[in-house]
């Protein structure tokens, strides 16, 4: 399916031309067009609004969701500061996923047809075009699509083992079994105590090792630090920063940056990703793993840009 000598036409719906390029795609896909407007994905008005999202709508649906996460935490007995720890170790999780996927996911070399299909649709629109504003974020659609699998617990033979949980000598042993899974009237912790007693899955394709009680709140600072990545994100190709942005703000924005200064550099980091070395600088809300895996772009070639 992949044609010799292809030529994209930038008036026609991109995603099933791309395909054709084959091994030019990987040039193709780096050069980009800087513009606001962006191009038509598909011929169909249905898949293309699928494609459009406002930055403002991923803190407007994930947000309360976190909320729900943690809240369900809490209310299987964890204090606040447990809480909040919980929170903070899914941030720093879902900055190591943000980091591996990005490099790894999205900078894959394709040649085939779907491969680079499926690649421009991911990721290689946003290099191609990185000043589309509506399809700059991740769609809620697909977001939720891989979220629902992950099922945060699911509790099984609970009628089975009542008894044996009942026969505890701990003080909160009770379990009410009138439903298979009742968040507000099973005392987790003392299934965590009684591990022989419950089996605990999460529903995905990896396994995560973690409490019933835990996971909730785990998930919520996953997906918190999911938020704060498509919104800095948008930030960094759309933000417009002044001195009059607070002082803790600017502190966390130049936090991520790797040089001094404010205005010049907090968006070049990101920018000469995109404009000058695609190989460097997979981090988005933070340079951390790019310091540990050698990925971060030398200062001199990011102050080039000033």
């Amino acid at each position: 399916m992949v044609a010799q000598g292809f030529t994209v036409d930038l008036n026609k719906p991109l995603v099933f031309q791309v395909g054709h390029l084959g091994e030019s795609y990987e040039e193709w896909v780096h050069q980009p067009i800087v513009s606001k407007e962006g191009p038509r994905f598909f011929e169909s008005d249905f898949w293309e609004f699928l494609t459009l999202t406002v930055w403002w709508a991923i803190p407007t649906i994930w947000l309360p969701v976190v909320c729900w996460c943690i809240s369900m935490s809490i209310r299987m007995g964890h204090t606040l500061p447990e809480i909040g720890l919980m929170v903070i170790f899914g941030i720093f999780v879902w900055t190591f996923i943000e980091y591996t996927l990005h490099r790894f996911l999205f900078h894959i070399k394709t040649k085939s047809y779907w491969g680079n299909t499926i690649h421009y649709l991911i990721h290689g629109c946003h290099h191609k075009h990185p000043m589309d504003g509506l399809r700059l974020v991740f769609p809620p659609a697909a977001t939720a699509v891989l979220c629902f699998p992950v099922k945060l617990v699911r509790v099984e033979n609970l009628k089975n083992h009542a008894q044996a949980v009942q026969s505890s000598s701990a003080p909160d042993s009770r379990i009410y079994t009138k439903t298979p899974y009742n968040y507000t009237k099973t005392p987790y912790r003392s299934l965590e105590r009684n591990p022989k007693c419950v089996q605990v899955k999460l529903d995905s394709n990896v396994r995560i090792f973690a409490t019933p009680s835990t996971t909730p709140a785990l998930f919520g600072g996953g997906l918190l630090g999911y938020v704060m990545y498509d919104v800095t994100h948008y930030y960094l190709h759309h933000g417009q920063p002044s001195n009059d942005v607070p002082k803790h703000l600017k502190r966390y924005l130049e936090s991520i940056a790797i040089c001094d200064g404010f205005v010049c550099v907090f968006q070049r980091y990101h920018l000469n990703h995109h404009f000058r070395i695609q190989d460097k600088g997979f981090g988005i809300t933070s340079s951390m793993w790019d310091k540990v895996f050698g990925t971060l772009p030398l200062q001199k070639t990011t102050q080039e840009c000033k």
